[in-house]
C-alpha cells in the first residue's frame, strides 16, 4: 500500500496542479509532506513497535493510513491535502518499521535475505501497478480517487492481521520523544529552506534561517541520541562501517531516483502530450524490471556479494540519468526515455534489497525495529531531500541540469559502496 500511494499520487500531479492551482514548489510539498512526516516520524515508529508490540502498532498504522487517504480523496483546497499527506506519512512511519522487522524476527539466514527480497519485491509491485492504476483513476475520474483507492485496500489488510501476522513479544522501555522532535524539526526546516530557495534564491532570510536552523536541530539529534538510555538511532549500529555506508548509498540512490521521477511525470506529460494512463503505463519498464531484478538478486547475491551488486546498479542509475541530462524534453519516448527507464528498472533493483541485507544481516534481534527504522529512514530522507534539491535546481537551471545533479547523487554512491561495503560475499 506504501508504494502504491507513493507512484499513484506521482502520476497525478499534473492533475493535482491544475484541480489545486498549485505551483512546482506548492507541488513538491505534496510529496514532501507525506516524505518529511514518514522519514523523520520512522526511527520513533520502529521505536514504538519494539515497545508497545510489532502487530499492534503495525494494524493501527494501517488504520491510520486507510483514514488518512480517505481524507485525502476528499480534500478540496492545497491545505487540506498536504494536512491529509502529512498523516499519511505518519501512519505509514508507524506501520513501515514494525512491517520489515516483523520479517527480520521471523526469518534467519537466506530465509531472511529470501523473504527481504519479497519484502522488496512487492513494494516494486506496488510501484508498478500504482504507476498504471494512477493514470487509469485519473483519466477516468479524477485525481481523488488515487487516494481512494487505499481505503479497500486498508480495509482488507485490518480484517486480515489477527490471523496473517506473528505475535511478537513487546520490549518495553522509554520512548525517546526529544530525539523524535529534534530529528523532525530539522529534517523539516532543512527541506523547507530547499524548497524555498527555488523560488526566493540563496539570499533570502527565511531560507538561510530555515537551513541553519535544520543543522543545528540536527545536531542536537546526534547529541540527544549519544546520551539517550534508549536512543531512536542508537549510535552503535553506525559504528559498523558496512551497516554506515549502506545507510549512506540508501540516501543517495533514492535521492536520485525519485527526484527525477518528480520531473520525469511532468515531462513525459507536458512535454511528450502524454495522458495520465498512457505516463503511468510509460514507467511500465522501470518499476517491471525493479521487480524482475529483485527476485533475481538472492541468486545473485551468494556468487557476487554485497559490494558489486549495489555498485552495479548505482552505476546503471548514473547512466540513466546521465542520458537524460543529454537528450531532449521533446525526444520520442523510444528514442530518449526507454533506455534511461530500464536502466533505472535494474539498477535500483540491483541497489536496494542488498543494502537492506547488509544492514539487517547482522542486527541483533532486539535492534531490529531500530535498525529498519534507520533503513526506511534514509529512504524516504533521501527522497524528500532529493526532490527538494532537484527543485531548486531546477527554479535556477531547469532542464539537464535537474538530470546532471541526480547523476552526481547516484555517482557519489558508487564511490561510496566502493570504498564501504564487503569486497567477497557473506557464507
Amino acid at each position: 500500500m506504501i508504494g502504491l500511494d507513493t507512484s499513484v499520487v506521482t502520476i497525478a500531479l499534473p492533475d493535482i496542479r491544475a484541480g489545486l492551482h498549485l505551483g512546482t514548489g506548492g507541488l513538491a510539498w505534496v510529496q514532501n509532506s507525506y516524505m518529511l512526516a514518514f522519514g523523520g516520524l520512522l526511527l520513533l515508529g520502529g521505536r514504538t513497535g519494539d515497545v508497545l508490540g510489532r502487530r499492534r502498532v503495525f494494524g493501527a498504522g494501517v488504520a491510520l493510513f486507510t483514514a488518512a487517504s480517505l481524507l485525502g480523496g476528499l480534500a478540496t483546497a492545497g491545505w487540506a491535502l498536504l494536512l491529509a499527506r502529512s498523516l499519511q506519512g505518519v501512519a505509514a512511519a508507524v506501520a513501515a518499521p514494525s512491517a520489515m522487522a516483523l520479517i527480520a524476527a521471523s526469518f534467519e539466514g537466506a530465509a531472511r535475505v529470501r523473504a527481504l527480497s519479497v519484502f522488496s519485491a512487492v513494494i516494486g509491485a506496488g510501484g508498478a501497478l500504482g504507476m498504471v492504476v494512477g493514470g487509469a483513476l485519473t483519466e477516468a475520474a479524477s485525481w481523488h480517487w488515487v487516494f481512494f483507492v487505499n481505503v479497500p485496500i486498508g480495509a482488507a489488510l485490518l480484517l486480515a492481521l489477527p490471523r496473517a501476522l506473528p505475535h511478537l513479544p513487546p520490549n518495553p522501555g522509554p520512548f525517546d520523544a526529544a530525539g523524535a522532535l529534534a530529528a523532525t524539526a530539522g529534517m523539516t526546516a532543512v527541506v523547507y529552506g530547499l524548497i524555498r530557495a527555488s523560488g526566493d534564491g540563496w539570499g533570502d532570510a527565511r531560507v538561510l534561517a530555515s537551513l541553519a536552523g535544520g543543522a543545528v536541530l540536527l545536531a542536537v539529534f546526534v547529541a540527544v541520541e549519544a546520551r539517550a538510555p534508549r536512543p531512536l538511532m542508537p549510535l552503535r549500529l553506525l559504528a559498523d562501517r558496512e551497516r554506515a555506508g549502506a545507510y549512506a548509498a540508501q540516501l543517495l540512490a533514492v535521492a536520485a531516483m525519485f527526484g527525477s521521477f518528480f520531473f520525469l511525470t511532468q515531462r513525459i506529460q507536458h512535454d511528450l502530450g502524454y495522458g495520465p494512463l498512457r505516463a503511468g503505463f510509460a514507467f511500465v519498464p522501470t518499476v517491471g524490471l525493479q521487480f524482475v531484478t529483485v527476485r533475481l538478486v538472492p541468486r545473485l547475491l551468494p556468487r557476487f556479494g554485497v559490494r558489486t551488486l549495489v555498485a552495479t546498479g548505482l552505476a546503471a542509475i548514473t547512466a540513466a540519468l546521465a542520458i537524460l541530462a543529454a537528450t531532449s524534453p521533446d525526444g520520442g519516448y523510444a528514442a530518449t526515455l526507454l533506455v534511461p527507464f530500464v536502466l533505472l528498472g535494474v539498477g535500483g533493483g540491483l541497489t536496494i534489497m542488498p543494502l537492506n541485507a547488509a544492514i539487517l544481516g547482522r542486527a541483533p534481534v532486539e535492534d531490529a525495529g531500530a535498525a529498519s527504522g534507520i533503513a526506511q529512514t534514509m529512504l524516504w530522507t533521501g527522497a524528500s531531500v532529493g526532490t527538494a534539491v532537484l527543485v531548486t535546481v531546477h527554479g535556477a537551471a531547469p532542464g539537464a541540469a535537474v538530470y546532471a545533479t541526480a547523476a552526481a547523487f547516484a555517482a557519489a554512491g558508487v564511490v561510496l559502496a566502493l570504498l564501504t561495503l564487503r569486497p567477497r560475499p557473506r557464507p
